[in-house]
């Protein structure tokens, strides 16, 4: 169970990219907020080159880390849903 983000967004040149600083503020702090507020332990691998943030837990998510990634999700969702980023952003859900 996690997440894997890849690639840029492409919404404008590299350190002026809204779309991609925005993404990367909520992952980032969706991060930060799981090792500060909960106990879950997860593993992460990240390539800033490439654009690529992956996240996986060792156990099934506590309730709080999943109202955490359901905030991120929800953020992802807005931008992806929003007619002016919508072909920036593509979002995927899997079970395995």
């Amino acid at each position: 169970m996690g997440f894997a983000l890849s690639g840029h967004a492409g919404y404008a040149d590299s350190g002026e990219d809204i779309v991609c600083a925005a993404v990367s503020v909520l992952v980032i702090n969706t991060l930060n907020s799981l090792e500060r507020f909960t106990e879950d332990c997860f593993s992460l691998d990240s390539d800033e080159e490439r654009g690529m943030i992956v996240c996986r837990f060792e156990n099934r998510p506590s309730h709080d880390a999943k109202l955490l990634l359901d905030t991120m999700i929800l953020g992802l969702s807005d931008m992806a849903d929003d007619e002016n980023y919508d072909e920036y952003i593509q979002l995927t859900f899997e079970e395995v």
